[in-house]
């Protein structure tokens, strides 16, 4: 895989910054926006591992943390950014459109990859950016917490659950019914929440892959402000 861009990525809010890492291969038919769970960062070798298959895939990566290092040591105490939501979703809205202001990524359609509370922030986040976002992948995610924002999402959502995982796989499959675009339940069978199983991680990035190979070269407004 030769790459164009891979580099750490600063991202604004105002007097604070997100660090994240940008990978973008050559020829990238899109590129993928992390929002990892709770109590997780843009270095979970889990994430990593997925965004290395999509890197062979053909897309590009960027893997974000979602808190200040400052908000980060308070989360480790209090645990009270993790399951904000909203919060989260404003910063991965923030991350899409530094994305599209970019040269180098403006053109590519975007896809949002979320773990446990980061999948409900980034189906929030889908639903508050319809025109630029084309595809939702979660992974042993919380889409339940996404709440009022699952029916306005338009982009088509894969839910990946493991089979063992039976408290998330009931919380999915009620999310799902929820979801007015596209969607799917893909269960991985004998996993559990985190995946270790040998062979599950790597399934969930091969189906994932496809998702986005199928869904995120696929119309995406071009109206990218809505």
């Amino acid at each position: 895989m030769s790459t164009v861009v891979s580099e750490s990525a600063d991202i604004r809010l105002g007097v604070a910054t997100l660090n994240g890492d940008l990978t973008v291969p050559a020829g990238a038919r899109g590129v993928v926006l992390f929002a990892h769970g709770s109590g997780s960062s843009r270095l979970s070798p889990r994430n990593r591992a997925v965004a290395m298959g999509l890197h062979t895939a053909g897309f590009g990566t960027l893997l974000l943390d979602l808190l200040t290092e400052e908000e980060e040591r308070e989360d480790v105490v209090t645990a009270g950014h993790r399951f904000d939501i909203a919060l989260l979703a404003r910063r991965l809205v923030i991350a899409i459109d530094w994305l599209r202001q970019r040269p180098d990524t403006a053109d590519l359609p975007v896809g949002l990859f979320g773990a446990s509370t980061g999948a409900a922030a980034a189906l929030v986040a889908a639903s508050q950016r319809p025109g630029q976002v084309a595809a939702v992948v979660s992974r042993g995610g919380r889409p339940d917490l996404a709440d009022d924002a699952l029916p306005l999402v338009a982009a088509p959502v894969l839910l990946v659950v493991g089979g063992s995982d039976e408290v998330v796989l009931d919380l999915n499959r009620e999310a799902a019914e929820r979801l007015s675009a596209s969607h799917r339940i893909h269960v991985v069978p004998g996993a559990t929440h985190l995946f270790p199983e040998p062979g599950a991680l790597e399934h969930v990035t091969e189906i994932a892959a496809n998702w986005f190979r199928d869904h995120l070269t696929e119309g995406v407004d071009d109206e990218r402000s809505s």
